[in-house]
């Protein structure tokens, strides 16, 4: 989500020369296709649930709605840490007493020689300078994954009405790096996901990273999860994930800048309990778009029109190293398995959700305008469908995270320049604001709504390390923030959903 990527634009010119562009979609609802059919001008902005007005100093929200802030970077939690920064995906899950569990990504991007210890007599900066914080402030390190990485997930329990005050956190998984998005399991557990390939010989990493990992919902304060890396389903910079619940194929996105991949994790048999996953062979494959060879999914595009797809496999889904250098251009080695093999091209893929047999992803520089797409992927007809195009940022900037919600609207998350906006994106296809950052420029992450869909939460994620975003080819650098207002926090928002829009 913040790793963001050098550009490929020479590659995608080159690749835009072999692949015409047109594509198409049947709608993420019956009324995308019939929006696309009636000639409506595409993106049309409407009120949604009304005008925007400050319903506290983080938020401002259509008439109606409020906000409570659950959890606060720096509160002390239940098993004596502080909550970690960089607040990203995340997922909702109900729990036996009534309650709500989320379980929450921390997309933490300091380098991992930052942790290592300063070498005798050393006056370096740049190495040794977190060491003394390891074990005060990053989880317990005897369930780390690697000792040297800051990153992993907490999990906050939540009442579910009222004011939606937290019952209590504490960190669920340790010792990983830049965790992005990921997603929920049928068999209650979070997959979460690195966005990143960092190996032990470049960075100062105790272990390569670039993988998945199984965060059960039960864990409890002072034993995080046993810190597994499903390397099966690829070492790639991960996206989110989603699991289709009748198959138990988890589908997959990359947001290796210009050139990333749509892939499906095939399991060889269907996880009954978290913790199975990281025991199960299977197959790990690449979107294809049967017309073409190397489609290029980023520009002349058509809302409504579906493309027939298939799928290619990866045969090494763990390769040593992850890129590949190949006259003079850069490859992440899984993607250019899938791309040899005449795989899909897309811009920087990110948030994925499943819904009624159908799931919906994001390509956050796709389009006409670089500034955003909407995609449909149906597994039945075996095609993908462009449900929404961005024609520029006054109407959507960067889409990250999604949350299509149980009332069938989508939730989009901007990651882009200036205001940051959840945007609403209704079944009929029109794109309106439903939340705006008040509290800082920095982006919005992890919707989720809560599982009688009553509460929306959301992360305002803070800072990494250095976090850094590319809008419109501009790099904008934010260096490590005391601020308080930079600081992360989760949000949960409730209101008059009704029967439609969201």
């Amino acid at each position: 989500m913040n790793q963001k990527t050098t550009s490929r634009r020479d590659f995608v010119d080159r690749a835009s020369k072999l692949a015409a562009g047109t594509i198409v979609l049947p709608g993420l609802f019956d009324g995308f296709a019939a929006r696309a059919a009636s000639g409506r001008e595409k993106g049309a902005f409407i009120s949604g649930y009304g005008p925007l007005k400050p319903a506290g100093n983080e938020l401002s929200l259509p008439p109606g709605f409020q906000y409570s802030v659950v959890s606060y970077e720096g509160d002390m939690m239940a098993d004596g840490y502080p909550v970690p920064k960089a607040m990203d995906g995340m997922g909702a899950f109900p729990l036996s007493n009534g309650n709500i569990m989320l379980v929450r990504n921390h997309e933490d991007s300091d380098s991992p020689s930052r942790f290592r210890p300063r070498p005798t007599n050393s006056t370096s900066t740049s190495a040794g300078i977190l060491n003394s914080r390891l074990d005060k402030e990053y989880g317990p390190r005897s369930f780390a994954y690697d000792k040297y990485a800051g990153g992993g997930t907490t999990s906050v329990e939540v009442e579910p009405n009222g004011l939606r005050r937290k019952v209590r956190e504490h960190w669920s998984l340790t010792g990983t790096f830049r965790n992005c998005a990921g997603g929920v399991t049928p068999w209650r557990s979070w997959l979460s996901c690195e966005e990143t390939f960092e190996a032990v010989s470049s960075t100062g990493a105790e272990k390569d990273h670039g993988y998945v990992f199984e965060i059960p919902v039960d864990t409890i304060p002072g034993s995080p999860a046993l810190a597994v890396p499903i390397k099966q389903m690829g070492r790639m910079a991960h996206e989110a994930v989603a699991v289709d619940p009748e198959t138990a194929i988890i589908y997959q996105t990359e947001d290796q800048g210009d050139v990333s991949g749509f892939y499906r994790f095939v399991p060889s048999k269907k996880p009954a309990a978290p913790g199975e996953l990281a025991n199960t062979s299977g197959s790990l494959e690449m979107l294809k778009v049967n017309s073409e060879v190397n489609y290029l999914t980023a520009i002349s595009q058509t809302v409504g029109r579906p493309l027939s797809v298939s799928w290619v496999k990866i045969a090494n889904p763990d390769p040593t190293p992850p890129t590949l250098a190949i006259n003079g251009v850069t490859w992440a080695a899984v993607f250019k398995q899938g791309f040899d093999a005449g795989g899909a091209i897309f811009r920087r893929l990110e948030g994925i959700w499943y819904f009624k047999g159908k799931f919906y992803f994001s390509s956050t520089n796709g389009g006409d305008a670089s500034v955003g797409q909407i995609w449909l992927y149906d597994p039945k007809a075996e095609t993908i469908t462009l449900v929404y195009e961005s024609p520029g940022i006054h109407e959507l900037d960067f889409p990250d995270n999604i949350a299509v919600s149980p009332r069938g609207g989508i939730v989009i998350c901007e990651d882009g320049a200036g205001k940051q906006f959840l945007r609403g994106l209704t079944p009929n296809g029109d794109i309106f604001d439903f939340a705006l950052n008040i509290h800082n420029d920095l982006e919005m992450a992890g919707t989720c709504f809560s599982p009688d869909a009553q509460t929306l939460f959301v992360n305002l994620y803070g800072l990494g390390a250095v976090r850094t975003i590319t809008p419109m080819g501009t790099t904008l650098q934010f260096p490590v923030g005391a601020e308080k207002n930079q600081k992360a926090m989760t949000l949960a928002i409730w209101g008059p959903w009704g029967s439609g829009l969201l």
